[in-house]
């Protein structure tokens, strides 16, 4: 799939911003490359099976409308798309997925939290259990996100997926001024002897954020410098490495 820009800071480090990972649905629907069209058989079964009478094709009309909207950050567009899916297929876990990602994306999270959560119930999945807790964190409770978070940890789900629910428990964690339990959630995640995967960097970011407040600069230090050596413009990484002394 296409990459985002980095945001200015990665989920977790701070409490703002869309995280570098809302793009992608539990099974990879979401930027499919340009010759995909559509949502798999599956998926279209699924939608069709819990449309209202009479409106099937046009909840998978909404449905596809919403997830190619998001793969283009056309937030606000693919939750209107999405809203129409959820009138017309109101028990589908697929269009309650789509229209929790679009809520979040659109920094609605007291309703994106409702819906990820009917998801969960529906789907008994756990790959948007990162977004649940980081939707409790932006209200404000970040007690509530440890949770979502460990389920995320024991479940048999992407690899990806866990990490991001890594970086969000972390920093719920730490708000809860629990440092070494968030640094132990990131260490068990982070990269041995090998290049960087996709969200590595955002897991080095929050560890040098949660030392930070953890006061241990120097430490801090050396994660912000690993992330400038594989990509210097990404985050403000340079700024805090700055802050601190360099």
């Amino acid at each position: 799939m296409p990459r985002e820009q980095h945001q200015r800071r990665p989920r977790g480090a701070q409490r703002a911003g869309a995280p570098s990972r809302t793009n992608h649905t539990s099974d990879g629907r979401m930027g499919r490359g340009p010759g995909a069209r559509g949502p798999s058989r599956s998926l279209a079964e699924e939608i069709r099976a819990t449309a209202r009478p009479g409106q099937a094709d046009r909840a998978v009309k909404a449905f596809d409308q919403a997830v190619a909207l998001l793969d283009k950050g056309r937030d606000a567009a693919a939750l209107a798309a999405a809203r129409q899916a959820k009138d017309l297929a109101p028990r589908s876990g697929a269009v309650r997925e789509v229209l929790g990602m679009s809520l979040y994306r659109t920094e609605q999270f007291r309703e994106a939290l409702r819906e990820l959560q009917a998801y969960r119930r529906i789907t008994g999945r756990a790959d948007q259990n990162h977004l649940i807790a980081d939707s409790h964190r932006a209200l404000g409770d970040p007690e509530k996100a440890i949770e979502p978070v460990r389920e995320a940890l024991r479940s048999r789900i992407a690899e990806s997926a866990r990490v991001e629910a890594a970086v969000v428990g972390a920093s719920a964690l730490a708000d809860l001024g629990r440092y070494a339990e968030a640094l132990g959630m990131l260490k068990a995640y982070r990269p041995e002897g090998r290049g960087a995967r996709e969200g590595d960097l955002r897991l080095w970011y929050v560890t040098g954020d949660v030392l930070v407040r953890a006061g241990r600069p120097r430490e801090a230090a050396e994660e912000f410098r690993r992330i400038i050596r594989y990509e210097p413009g990404a985050f403000d990484a340079a700024e805090r490495l700055a802050q601190l002394g360099g």
